[in-house]
């Protein structure tokens, strides 16, 4: 533990509004102090993971949405295909702009692939410190109320 830690642990605890200058702190005044910030880690985690989900149906809403705008151009472009000769030139300019639209979709649906990667692996990461946070914020209570507890 770094000396750091331990004198902001120790403001923390001796924080002029929940103790007067030198009363003791109690096990439940060091409890109170420390589940407030446990709890809020706790609730950030929570947060992050809601994110990561939601995130995830949202990129696989738009791969969804993408897929059936492919379809629905397939379909434009298959029954176009019954058009007299006359007017082929027209539907061939027609359907390679749909082509062209469909390779849009496709870029768009790759492009999302890859930011909704980037967005979840920042998200864990995040979520990473935070538990890492939770941790140590845990483990310095478990000390310090074995230290009161000893006293």
């Amino acid at each position: 533990m770094e000396f750091n830690d331990f004198s902001q642990m120790k403001k923390d605890i001796l924080a002029p509004e929940k103790l007067e200058i030198g009363e003791t702190p109690s096990l439940d005044a060091i409890s109170e102090i420390g589940q407030e910030k446990i709890e809020s880690l706790k609730m950030s985690i929570s947060e992050i993971n809601t994110l990561i989900i939601s995130r995830e149906q949202m990129s696989k809403q738009f791969f969804e949405d993408g897929e059936l705008l492919k379809s629905e151009i397939n379909k434009f472009i298959l029954e176009n295909d019954r058009i007299p000769l006359a007017d082929q030139r027209e539907i061939m300019r027609e359907k390679n702009d749909l082509r062209g639209k469909k390779v849009t979709i496709v870029e768009s649906q790759l492009k999302e692939r890859i930011d909704c990667w980037k967005d979840i692996a920042n998200l864990k990461k995040e979520r990473r410190i935070y538990e890492r946070e939770l941790q140590e914020k845990e483990s310095r209570m478990n000390i310090l109320g074995g230290f009161l507890e000893e006293n």
